[in-house]
């Protein structure tokens, strides 16, 4: 059974190899598309001061984080919730940048050694929305996803709200799973035949906004295919 793993860290600042250091991780479990509750959680003591502009951001102060665990008192525990589970991030280059380098500092190998695929949520958002924002902000409002609560960011808010982003974003692939309960009923279903040679039936034009629509879930259908869809080639 797909076991995924929605992602999220804060940090000190911005370059993970100018020394800049993980400060918060927030991960949420999905199991068959749904949320489990088993979620992981770490504040971390980064041994550095933020920089002025990540405290802006994340609001964590250097106080707060003194005394908390350093990486290295965490990693196992971090490691073997994430063990084998597809990742899903959202920039994933950002965050996997900062723990590739935390590993790094433990003598580990990268993460990618751990985890199985890792999903960037921000590259399906570029090939779905071309041209428009696509920061976590605008995925909430324009998917409809609640984030009144988030004035600043944080690692486990900001990964429950991409989970619900993630799975509004997928949500075509639902319609390329056929039930259970549906396949086990076999036979042939029997449709009376209708004679429609004498209805002059209208033709109804699709909308601007009604064509986007449906090239976004030609879009997620493709992805889900991993390109092995046909009408994108007729």
């Amino acid at each position: 059974m797909l076991r995924q793993i929605i992602l999220d860290t804060e940090t000190t600042g911005l370059s993970a190899d100018n020394g800049d250091r993980i400060i918060e991780i927030g991960c949420v479990e999905l199991v068959a598309r749904k949320l489990t509750g088993r979620n992981k959680h770490f504040y971390l003591n980064p041994g550095r001061d933020s920089h002025p502009d990540a405290l802006r951001i994340h609001g964590i102060s250097n106080e707060f984080l003194q005394d908390k665990p350093k990486f290295e008192a965490v990693v196992e525990e971090l490691l073997d919730y994430l063990q084998g589970a597809q990742l899903i991030i959202h920039n994933a280059p950002f965050d996997i940048g900062f723990l590739n380098k935390e590993l790094e500092r433990t003598g580990r190998p990268p993460l990618s050694h751990f985890v199985g695929e890792i999903t960037d949520t921000l590259v399906m958002a570029k090939e779905m929305y071309p041209g428009k924002r696509n920061s976590l902000d605008a995925l909430c409002d324009r998917l409809g996803v609640d984030n009144s609560g988030r004035t600043l960011h944080g690692a486990l808010l900001d990964a429950e709200l991409l989970a619900d982003v993630y799975i509004n974003l997928t949500r075509g692939q639902d319609a390329l799973l056929i039930a259970e309960d549906d396949a086990q009923l076999g036979g042939a279903v029997q449709v009376p035949g209708l004679d429609l040679r004498g209805i002059d039936l209208p033709v109804l034009q699709a909308t601007a906004q009604e064509i986007e629509a449906h090239e976004a879930v030609l879009a997620q259908i493709d992805k889900a295919s991993g390109g092995k869809t046909v009408w994108r080639a007729m």
